[in-house]
């Protein structure tokens, strides 16, 4: 996340390169059109993305506890997720916050994590009709009478039905320990920590439910950040003040595997299973990468080699370093924060993409389709644009509908930006985000200063979560800023374009339904002569977790006659066709495990 070489390293000699860096992607934005031909010049009628976060009732501010002793845990940032908690068909958003240090009087005064139920539903249930201006999307705070959330220095979320009974639990990462969350079906959640066996009281931040053993339940992974004290160490800036240090200041803390016991409660197994992963973790992903149907673990660490755990029954291997997704192409780690994994090019395997800090650049590793990777950042170009940021959340997304996934990049420095200082900024840290469109698989075009007035506000911006929040058929994203207001990008022209939505979900054994059991479940739509592979997921990103529904742009493959196809890969290798497919819907699919067979759970808006 940090490096000695830090943000402010370039703060002078980077004034030059940033004025040429904005002309160039001026210039080339203006010549990406958007979906109704337009150059999109960010006006109302035509800009990608519309900040409505306080317009539709999310009044969420981070509070990180700054205190001008400069702990590292102040300027990393929290996450969020988009999540059905109440099972109502629309997403929910659940905030993560940080506040007072341990042991120190400053923050929010205890104030704690944040739950924003989505009455979407609820209106068009009631007669309400949506207008096109997505007044529909309306957010209600429900914290106080959610229960238990999150109360510790909060870092990550994580989305899970652990305990099989069709609500989604809530693992939380935090500075001064972890926090396991359970739905209770009614509204509220309960905090089951300790019943639970969870006792991990280090720094963590990504962690994920998975199922790695196969057993039809959901274990956890815990990826483990640094050892800090009560006291942070001294370190400065390039003029001599004080300034936050990076992860070589400190002792990495391990990665954990716990086991789902099916009773409520998990054991730690990692040196069962002779996982060595020593971080320090910052970014997870669940995939399939070499195409074989065994789930792999992609752990993005701040600084060092990243992992990526292979699991074959109760074994796993790390095997970044033999397929080549631990290093870039210059042979060095960097310091990977946010990361996701997606068919960018459609040639039918997944490809890794991660953000960094400043001076480095966000990488893209091209598979190959046998599982091994080769540094394509440059080839694609997005070297250039990313080498004058630090990016954090991050994820692939089909922005425009027009079947080729996009990239979206939140930034915000971890180490001062000496023009922001010297100006008298109190949090000086703050970056625009970016936005990136693909060009047919091949290139992607920084079309940031098309994207609307939101990517031209610099801010510190940590975790991004990406879901479809109006249910209108395009990805919407959800981002938290680091000492600061959360914001809501609502896609203004993804909905113009046909889109097909799928939805797969699980029969338990006790015959309730959930949305995302089939972890890491690949699904190929071919559509005339359009062929895109996506994967069911919550995590990635950065600290955040998002929407398992998956939505297929249809670009120039809707047309007259259209006939859409569906084929679901399962971890097993199994292979099932789906249908009947329609369009401008979320078709829905139930999987029965004991009898490995679909069924069909209609079309809903």
């Amino acid at each position: 996340m940090v490096s000695r070489l830090g943000d402010s390293l370039f703060s002078g000699a980077v004034v030059g390169l940033a004025v040429c860096a904005l002309a160039c992607s001026q210039s080339e934005a203006s010549s990406v059109p958007s979906p109704d031909g337009d150059s999109g010049r960010g006006d109302a009628d035509s800009a990608v993305f519309s900040e409505m976060a306080a317009e539709v009732g999310l009044d969420f501010v981070h509070d990180n506890g700054a205190a001008g002793e400069y702990h590292m845990a102040e300027v990393s940032g929290s996450g969020v997720a988009l999540f059905d908690y109440d099972n109502d068909g629309d997403l929910d958003a659940y905030f993560v916050q940080s506040g007072a240090l341990p042991g120190r009087g400053s923050g929010d005064g205890g104030r704690g994590d944040r739950l924003y139920r989505n009455e979407l539903i609820s209106a068009e249930r009631s007669g309400e009709a949506r207008s096109e201006d997505r007044s529909g999307v309306q957010f209600v705070d429900v914290s106080g009478q959610s229960g238990t959330l999150g109360t510790g220095y909060g870092m990550a979320v994580a989305v899970g039905d652990y305990d099989n009974d069709g609500w989604r639990d809530l693992y939380l990462t935090a500075l001064d320990g972890d926090q396991l969350l359970r739905n209770r079906g009614d509204g509220t959640f309960e905090d089951v920590t300790r019943e639970a066996g969870i006792d991990h009281e280090h720094w963590t931040v990504p962690a994920a439910f998975v199922d790695y053993d196969s057993d039809g339940w959901l274990d956890l992974f815990v990826g483990g950040y640094l050892a800090v004290g009560s006291e942070a160490p001294r370190c400065t800036d390039s003029t001599g003040a004080p300034d936050y240090c990076g992860p070589e200041d400190f002792v990495a803390v391990a990665d954990r595997i716990l086991r789902n016991q099916r009773d409520g409660t998990f054991s730690d197994v990692t040196a069962e299973l002779e996982l060595e992963g020593d971080g320090p973790a910052l970014g997870i992903v669940t995939v399939d990468l070499d195409g074989d149907g065994q789930l792999e673990l992609y752990v993005a660490n701040d600084g060092r080699p990243n992992h990526q755990w292979h699991f074959e029954g109760r074994e796993v291997r790390d095997r970044a370093l033999l397929s080549g997704s631990a290093i870039n192409a210059q042979g060095r780690a960097e310091a990977s924060m946010g990361v996701d994994a997606a068919d960018f090019d459609r040639d039918g395997d997944f490809d890794l993409f991660m953000t960094h800090l400043i001076s480095e650049t966000n990488t893209l590793y091209r598979n190959d389709g046998s599982g091994a990777f080769s540094d394509q950042t440059n080839v694609v170009r997005l070297a250039t644009a990313s080498r004058l940021r630090t990016s954090f959340g991050t994820g692939f997304l089909d922005y425009d509908n027009d079947g080729w996934l996009d990239l979206l990049v939140v930034n915000g420095a971890v180490r001062k930006i000496e023009a922001l200082a010297r100006a008298g900024d109190e949090f000086p840290f703050e970056e625009p985000n970016q936005l990136f469109r693909n060009r047919d698989g091949g290139t992607f075009a920084d079309v940031t200063l098309s994207a609307g007035e939101a990517f031209l506000v610099a801010e510190v911006s940590r975790g991004a979560a990406f879901g479809d929040v109006d249910n209108d058929g395009d990805v919407d994203v959800l981002i938290s800023n680091n000492g600061g207001p959360a914001r809501l990008l609502v896609n203004g022209v993804g909905a113009r374009s046909s889109w097909v939505g799928i939805e797969l979900l699980e029969q338990l054994q006790n015959g309730v339904l959930r949305s995302f059991g089939i972890d890491g479940a690949g699904v190929e739509l071919v559509a005339g002569d359009m062929t895109q592979l996506k994967r069911v997921r919550v995590n990635g990103s950065y600290a955040s977790s998002s929407d398992p529904r998956l939505i297929f742009g249809l670009g120039s493959a809707d047309a007259e006659g259209f006939e859409a196809h569906v084929r679901v890969t399962l971890r097993d290798g199994s292979q099932a066709e789906l249908g009947p497919i329609e369009r401008g819907r979320y078709n829905r699919f139930v999987f029965d495990p004991v009898s490995g067979q679909w069924s069909v759970s209609g079309a809903r808006r």
